[in-house]
Parts: C-alpha cells; structure tokens; sequence
C-alpha cells in the first residue's frame, strides 16, 4: 500500500464542513483511518471505504483510490453506527 496520501479538494471542503458542524475531523484522523480502518467495503467505481468509529454514536468513512504511488481520498463523512456496525 502506497504511503503518500492525497486529498481531493472536495475532501479538503468536507473537512471544513464537519468541523463547522463541531465534528472535530482532521487530515490526521482522515490518515489514520485509511492506514488503520475497523472496516474496508468496495463502493462505487470500486473506490474503496475505511470506515472507524468515531464517537458513540458515529462512524466516519473515508472513500478513496488507491493509485501506483499514493493513495486519493475522494471524500469523507460521518454515518451513525446503527447503519454501517450491523455485522
């Protein structure tokens, strides 16, 4: 798996959404899901999406490509446990 991680700038303007919605999301936590996730599905246009939880409630998913020589977040968003933790 490629080390160098890039963001999309619609990432970068989600990140800014969470954050004035008072979810504390970073390029570092975004990092560490992808390095580290509790869980990989393959979505659409076989992107794949780490997802860990968040927080009690939540979870945040991280959809994003893995190229020859980096990976490409694509975007990122919260999700309640209650929807993606059922099996």
């Amino acid at each position: 798996m490629p080390t160098d991680i890039d963001f999309s700038l619609h990432s970068l303007l989600k990140i800014e959404i969470l954050k004035a919605h008072d979810l504390p999301v970073t390029k570092e936590i975004i990092e560490n899901i992808v390095k580290n996730p509790d869980k990989i599905e393959v979505g659409y246009k076989n992107r794949l999406i780490a997802q860990k939880g968040f927080d009690a409630t939540r979870v945040l998913r991280v959809v994003y490509e893995t190229l020859p020589d980096k990976l490409y977040v694509v975007t990122v968003y919260p999700g309640r446990r209650s929807r993606y933790e059922k099996d």
